[in-house]
């Protein structure tokens, strides 16, 4: 593997007791490199996250990261490794305070490499609006704005790849715009990587990235970023109806 070499998964199977839901699932990221996934509901994409995550143990195949095995390691170790999550539901805490929400995850680490303050600076740079709600419950936040929050928390330890599942979900369009222009300049800028789960053909075609289709829990095409310069082009290599 290069050391440009995030990410990769090698025939990959998890599932939950005796059903296998994700079967012999292979790709690769690079540094600072988008990648979709998409798919009808049920065909194993939030289960390939979260086995991706640590939350479910592989059957069989290995997931490296970093040219390292971590296939049998805990979430919280893929986390310290530089792995970050954001689920679909975004699971914000509703009595917390936004900048509480955003500084949740500090208090699962003894030691920290960062000036909170000046991480908590660049983050408001990149979402304005919860500079301006910093001290508004998760509770009064709009869906837009509850996803921003979602990812910035996930963004609090400058991890190396971001998993989101299905990140514009219930949110109106030109926020899911913002959201797309945000990971691009993310991807750009600081080198982050993206895993995203989305069924919004939209959203997918503005990423400007690959994108893979699943189906019945595995890799059956992945389109190029070329191939799905416009949305009636992706909608139709990727046979999924627009949301």
């Amino acid at each position: 593997m290069s050391d440009n070499n995030l990410l990769e998964i090698k025939k990959l199977s998890s599932g939950y007791g005796s059903t296998t839901v994700v079967n012999n699932f292979s790709f690769k990221i690079n540094k600072g490199e988008i990648l979709a996934f998409t798919g009808r509901n049920g065909m194993g994409k939030t289960t390939l996250m979260k086995t991706v995550m640590g939350l479910i143990e592989p059957k069989e195949g290995s997931i490296y990261f970093k040219n390292e095995d971590i296939s049998k390691s805990d979430p919280s170790l893929r986390s310290m490794l530089g792995i970050g999550y954001v689920p679909q539901g975004r699971e914000i805490f509703s009595s917390l305070t936004v900048e509480q929400n955003i500084m949740l995850p500090i208090f699962t680490r003894k030691k920290l490499k960062f000036d909170v303050k000046e991480k908590l600076k660049n983050i408001y740079n990149i979402f304005p609006i919860l500079k301006e709600k910093k001290d508004d419950n998760g509770a009064s936040l709009s869906g837009g704005q509850q996803q921003q929050l979602a990812i910035a928390r996930a963004l609090i330890f400058n991890p190396e790849i971001v998993i989101l599942d299905e990140p514009s979900e219930g949110i109106q369009p030109s926020i899911v715009s913002f959201i797309a222009d945000t990971l691009k300049t993310l991807s750009k800028k600081f080198n982050t990587a993206f895993l995203v789960v989305e069924q919004n053909i939209s959203f997918i075609s503005q990423l400007e990235s690959d994108c893979i289709l699943v189906h019945k829990g595995s890799n059956i095409k992945t389109l190029m970023a070329s191939q799905l310069s416009s949305v009636e082009k992706a909608r139709d290599l990727l046979s999924l109806e627009s949301h």
